[in-house]
């Protein structure tokens, strides 16, 4: 590690710095992110100081007994060059040690994440596009409040690689300014639902998860009609066709991909219902 090099756990206003190191890599992180990232796992997000300036970040998301997730591994275009940022990703991956490890990789670094061990798995394209959708009309869609979070818990578990229970809680809590959720009810049974947060740039919505393509799109017209004439984006796993097919249906286009890639045992996750995944930073 580098002699000047000191790591230490985040606080809001370093994981607010490394949000906007984000943006500036263009990776559009939301307006509300940071409580929400924060609530999972705080003794995962670290920051690397040099001289008591922030340099370098990383978060090693601790999920349930056996998954992690690894994000926000930025060096600061100032810093680079300087071995600043190598012992963060050392230090995330003992954190995360003895449990299967997954991240979000642009294809450009596949081959150097492939050296420390991961493989990749699946790609997600991200499209976006100016939304032209209202709001529909359908008593089946309503407004994902604490009463259906249950529903919302039991029904996500099939999506991730173990329960999320703490995550969720925070991102579809219905006091959030700038993130707002819809479920999809139909005779007593929840088949789908999606959230939509403000971003730096528009709204991202993820996640958007349905029993079938039409149950996606009456979701993604609610998540999309209220932001009618904004910028909306959706990260869709290149796998699922019918999420391909919805974009291209409310003229989103493709921007940008990631890799998914794990170390470890990849778990079996359902992206045939998959029309959105939730966030490239805690997966």
């Amino acid at each position: 590690m580098s002699p000047d090099l000191v790591i230490r756990q985040m606080e809001t206003t370093d994981l607010d710095c490394a949000l906007d190191w984000a943006a500036d890599e263009g990776w559009n992180p939301g307006l509300e992110d940071a409580a929400a990232f924060l609530a999972t796992d705080p003794g995962g997000f670290l920051v690397g100081e040099s001289g008591g300036t922030p340099v370098s970040s990383i978060s090693a998301v601790r999920y349930g007994e056996d998954f992690g997730f690894i994000g926000f591994y930025i060096c600061h275009p100032d810093w680079r060059g300087r071995g600043l940022a190598r012992p963060l990703w050392d230090r995330a991956l003992d954190h995360l040690k003895g449990r299967t490890i997954g991240l979000d990789a642009v294809p450009a670094q596949e081959a150097t994440y492939r050296l420390t061990g991961f493989e990749s798995d699946y790609r997600t394209f991200r499209h976006g596009g100016i939304s032209s959708v209202s709001p529909p009309m359908d008593p089946r869609v309503a407004v994902l409040g604490q009463g259906v979070m249950p529903s919302v818990l039991a029904y996500d578990r099939p999506f991730f690689a173990t329960s999320r229970e703490r995550f969720l809680d925070a991102w579809c809590t219905p006091m959030a300014a700038r993130r707002r959720g819809y479920v999809f009810v139909e005779d007593g049974v929840l088949r789908g639902y999606g959230v939509i947060r403000q971003c730096r740039e528009g709204y991202k919505i993820g996640p958007l998860l349905a029993d079938t393509p039409e149950i996606a799109d009456t979701l993604f017209q609610a998540l999309a009609g209220e932001v009618r004439g904004q910028m909306v984006f959706l990260d869709v796993p290149a796998s699922n066709e019918a999420g391909g097919d919805l974009a291209e249906k409310h003229e989103l286009s493709p921007e940008f991909e990631t890799v998914r890639m794990y170390r470890g045992k990849a778990p079996e996750l359902d992206l045939g219902r998959t029309y959105g995944i939730t966030t490239l930073e805690l997966g």
